[in-house]
């Protein structure tokens, strides 16, 4: 029943807009993106205010992430002659000079050498988890919006049904449409929004997540590979 009353509620207001354009002796009835948020009420200020946070994490995790795929090609060789040539002081100062989760994973193995195989690979996987836990900083915030912002959205659209319906009731017999148009606009346009905002959100936090197992491949490969010319023999 209730969503009979919105269709033709609805209907009633474009059938109207409609009819005030054809009356209008030639002037075009326009709304502008700014209009339309302004009709959705204050629920938009929370989910702009995600939209932003959105946006920010995104570029700033991207870019972090960016730089940690990067990888010197020459890095590992001049790990493994270093390392072959007993010059682990000169490999230290290498992972040192290098910047990036890879250098300072290897850097830990190397101050294990002398110890059993085990422990150093152990301190490897310790510091990879630590800077992969760095590279998922704020990643959690992306999911939160991306189930969030529909739900605010919603809180919207409930907030202007029940606005549509309290003035649907204060005006008696005299139901004006213009009267119910403001409820039922925050009840579009809030749904709308927070359905844009959580559908960004969960997109680029996939993105982001996506990138970040490349990393952690990149760098469980990497220590497979200093393992395995610790268990190289001396030239």
């Amino acid at each position: 029943m209730i969503q009979m009353i919105v269709l033709q509620a609805a209907q009633a207001v474009a059938d109207t807009a409609s009819q005030a354009g054809q009356s209008g002796e030639g002037e075009e009835l326009k709304l502008s993106i700014w209009d339309l948020m302004l009709k959705g009420g204050w629920i938009m200020v929370p989910l702009a205010v995600l939209s932003v946070i959105t946006v920010y994490i995104f570029i700033e995790r991207f870019l972090i992430i960016s730089r940690a795929t990067k990888e010197d090609n020459n890095f590992m060789n001049n790990i493994r002659d270093f390392i072959h040539d007993g010059k682990v002081d000169s490999a230290v100062a290498l992972c040192k000079s290098t910047k990036g989760p890879l250098p300072s994973m290897i850097e830990k193995g190397l101050t294990r050498l002398g110890k059993p195989l085990n422990d150093v690979n152990a301190a490897i996987e310790n510091v990879g988890k630590l800077e992969v836990s760095r590279l998922e900083k704020n990643i959690a915030t992306l999911a939160t919006v991306a189930g969030a912002a529909p739900m605010i959205g919603f809180l919207g659209t409930v907030m202007g049904m029940v606005k549509a319906f309290y003035d649907m009731s204060m005006a008696g017999n005299n139901v004006d449409i213009a009267l119910l148009s403001t409820g039922i606009y925050q009840a579009m346009i809030t749904t709308i929004a927070g359905l844009i905002v959580g559908i960004i959100a969960y997109i680029l936090h996939n993105i982001l997540v996506a990138r970040i197992e490349k990393v952690v491949f990149l760098l469980e490969a990497r220590a497979t590979e200093f393992m395995d010319v610790l268990h190289e023999p001396a030239k």
